[in-house]
């Protein structure tokens, strides 16, 4: 009879210490669960639809592309107007769903892909330090002689004006590249009217433009920004990215 009582103990003890660490996971489940949607809803607010009846920024990227030339038109397009209303839509577009590793080692997950890409407004065509699997990328070169059927403007930065030149859309007219590559690029693309990247920081002719990139690029969004709505939305977005502050900046 006493083993009994020691059996039955034993067993309701199990039992209560069982139900209790039991009742410890759920919570700590049910914890953890409201951590990971937190962030979510977090995340929602913050997240642009594609509307199908604004103008569509396209931004070509590729391994080894320079980032700051995707972010600084995704910076000046993706903001919203003095009333905090979407103006753009600003999409990423690669040969490829898989991730994109920019030059500086970030990684970034394209919107499309050449086959799936809606219509476009307007194309920027960014660059690398190596240019020579882009011009070669047959696949890529197409893509953007097809998109400059339906786009109303096209820009390059940097050597992405290589890209250009492959292409041959823009054949006699102005474009610029990067510092010191002007006349290598005038030489494989003798039908483009190569500026002197010396004194030319940003050129326009026609539905073309193009800049030196890096922080250059800057200006080959806004003011493509300004012909797209006006000059008094430029400086609102020059004011929301502090530019006016770089403009005036002492110590």
């Amino acid at each position: 009879m006493k083993n009994l009582r020691i059996i039955t103990t034993l067993f309701f003890a199990t039992f209560f210490i069982g139900c209790t660490t039991e009742k410890s996971k759920t919570n700590q489940k049910t914890g953890n669960a409201n951590l990971v949607a937190s962030p979510s809803d977090t995340l929602t607010k913050h997240l642009k639809p594609f509307r199908p009846e604004l103008p569509t920024i396209g931004l070509l990227m590729f391994n080894g592309v320079l980032q700051g030339e995707v972010v600084a038109t995704s910076d000046v397009f993706g903001k919203p107007d003095k009333n905090m209303e979407q103006i753009f839509n600003v999409i990423t577009i690669a040969g490829t769903e898989k991730p994109i590793t920019t030059e500086e080692g970030m990684r970034f997950i394209p919107d499309y892909t050449f086959e799936n890409c809606p219509k476009l407004t307007a194309l920027f065509v960014p660059s690398g330090y190596d240019m020579y699997a882009q011009v070669h990328n047959e696949k890529m070169v197409e893509f953007i002689k097809r998109k400059n059927q339906e786009t109303e403007y096209i820009v390059s930065n940097c050597a992405g004006a290589q890209l250009i030149g492959k292409s041959g859309i823009a054949d006699g007219h102005k474009i610029v590249t990067y510092i010191g590559g002007g006349k290598q690029l005038q030489k494989d693309y003798p039908n483009l009217k190569v500026q002197d990247d010396s004194l030319v920081t940003f050129v326009e002719d026609g539905k073309f433009s193009s800049s030196n990139g890096n922080l250059t690029s800057y200006i080959s969004a806004l003011n493509l920004l300004e012909k797209m709505t006006s000059a008094e939305h430029r400086k609102f977005i020059e004011s929301y990215l502090y530019i006016d502050r770089l403009q005036n900046w002492t110590k």
